[in-house]
């Protein structure tokens, strides 16, 4: 063990730190970003992967504020830094210095990043843009003192429109202190009551000169302006994420200028337009007044004011007639009323009721007897005849007319044939008037004499 070099867990991960901080001190890495987590401490945590390898990596506050866009997962970006070992992990990383995105500039990367966000909240929308006022009294300029910007849009204001009012606040347009500035311009214009309109912009320069003007902080500060703003940043073609915010866009300052301001000739030649249109309106009002009053003047009810009152007054007298003759009939109503009224009271007095109610107890008494006499004659009728039906079809009736009925003794059965009776058998014989009793002394079964 005495010849062997053993190294504690510490030492050897110290003396691999200082291989690795020796022989990678700066590098550039290219991967794909993956796994990025952002605690409260501001760091940002994440992993460089390609086809077959991954990298940890760590960009840490003081340096992330320098990173103009936001790192997302799956981006394509160049990293600079140099390797450590995290001791207490075991692990090594690139600890970054500077991040880019791959194929794109890190500056119009964060713009187009920007540029997205603020779109999807709206802040883009035309509907959100408010109108210029079409005359202001005092316009507010948010720029620097020293540019050329400045002097052009104050001596086009001047030649167009002298007389107006500008507050010229001013600001750094360029530099890490510049958005600061300008939000707080814009805040402090926003306090001005008599404030109408706000230009807000700076001469041209490359993406680097005009950054303050994509920062987060101007372009919501130009949305919370109590007043609209114009942006004039830049040339033609130059585009900000101010000049999407803004109320305005103006390719320039100067047309920033031209566009708030009227020309003051232009505007006395509108007026002089507006007060001949408006005599001639009032020329044309005046006329027509002047027909209705003579047509007015023409009327009867000037020209002959007795005949109106007599119209009326003969009016009234129709309409009193009419008040009278509805009384009237009214009254005649109310007394029919009155009497079907009474009628129907007096139908409804208890005496009447009861003698109503006795003479129709007498009728219901009559009716009664009638009725009960026709039924006793109809059932007596009824009964003759079904006793004559009766007596019609008795057997005895048959006897009298000299037919006999033979029974069997003892059994009392009525003989209906020959068959079944034998010689010696005694037999009772039913007469009209009495009875015979008789022996059978002979037995045919059929006598053709008999028959008819």
């Amino acid at each position: 063990m005495s010849e062997r070099a053993v190294y504690s867990v510490s030492e050897l991960t110290a003396r691999i730190k200082a291989q690795l901080e020796t022989g990678f001190p700066a590098v550039w890495v290219q991967g794909e970003i993956s796994n990025l987590r952002t605690p409260g401490s501001g760091h940002a945590y994440f992993t460089l992967k390609d086809e077959t390898a991954q990298l940890r990596a760590v960009l840490f506050r003081g340096r992330g504020r320098r990173v103009r866009f936001e790192p997302e997962d799956g981006m394509q970006v160049l990293a600079f830094g140099g390797l450590d070992v995290y001791a207490a992990r075991g692990e090594y990383q690139l600890v970054v210095e500077l991040l880019e995105p791959k194929g794109v500039g890190a500056l119009q990367y964060a713009f187009e990043q920007l540029k997205r966000r603020l779109e999807a909240e709206g802040l883009f929308d035309r509907a959100r843009k408010r109108p210029l006022p079409v005359y202001p009294r005092v316009i507010g300029i948010v720029t620097s003192p020293t540019g050329a910007a400045i002097r052009d849009m104050l001596n086009i204001i001047g030649r167009r429109f002298g007389d107006l009012h500008i507050l010229i606040v001013p600001v750094r347009v360029q530099g890490d202190e510049a958005p600061g500035e300008i939000v707080a311009a814009l805040a402090a214009l926003s306090e001005v009551a008599a404030l109408d309109v706000v230009i807000v912009g700076r001469g041209g320069g490359s993406i680097e000169d005009l950054w303050a003007f994509n920062d987060e902080r101007v372009a919501r500060a130009i949305v919370a302006c109590r007043v609209p703003v114009i942006s004039a940043v830049g040339h033609e073609t130059d585009f900000t994420i101010a000049d999407f915010v803004a109320d305005l866009r103006a390719p320039t300052p100067s047309g920033a200028a031209e566009l708030v301001v009227r020309e003051k000739l232009a505007v006395i030649e509108g007026l002089v337009e507006l007060h001949a249109r408006l005599r001639g309106a009032m020329a044309t009002q005046l006329a027509r007044w002047n027909e209705r009053v003579i047509g007015l003047a023409r009327r009867r009810v000037l020209t002959e004011p007795g005949r109106a009152l007599r119209d009326s007054n003969r009016r009234l007298d129709e309409a009193r007639g009419a008040l009278h003759a509805a009384v009237r009939a009214h009254h005649r109503l109310l007394l029919h009323r009155v009497e079907l009224k009474t009628n129907a009271l007096s139908s409804q007095h208890p005496l009447a009721r009861i003698s109503h109610g006795a003479a129709v107890l007498a009728q219901l008494r009559g009716r009664l007897a009638a009725s009960a006499t026709h039924r006793a004659t109809h059932s007596r009728h009824r009964l003759a005849a079904a006793v004559g039906r009766l007596q019609s079809l008795s057997p005895l009736a048959v006897l009298g007319r000299g037919y006999s009925l033979t029974r069997r003794v003892p059994s009392g059965e009525v003989v209906r044939g020959a068959v079944g009776l034998r010689v010696g058998d005694a037999i009772e014989v039913l007469l009209g008037e009495g009875a015979l009793g008789a022996r059978v002394t002979d037995v045919k079964e059929r006598d053709d004499r008999h028959q008819v």
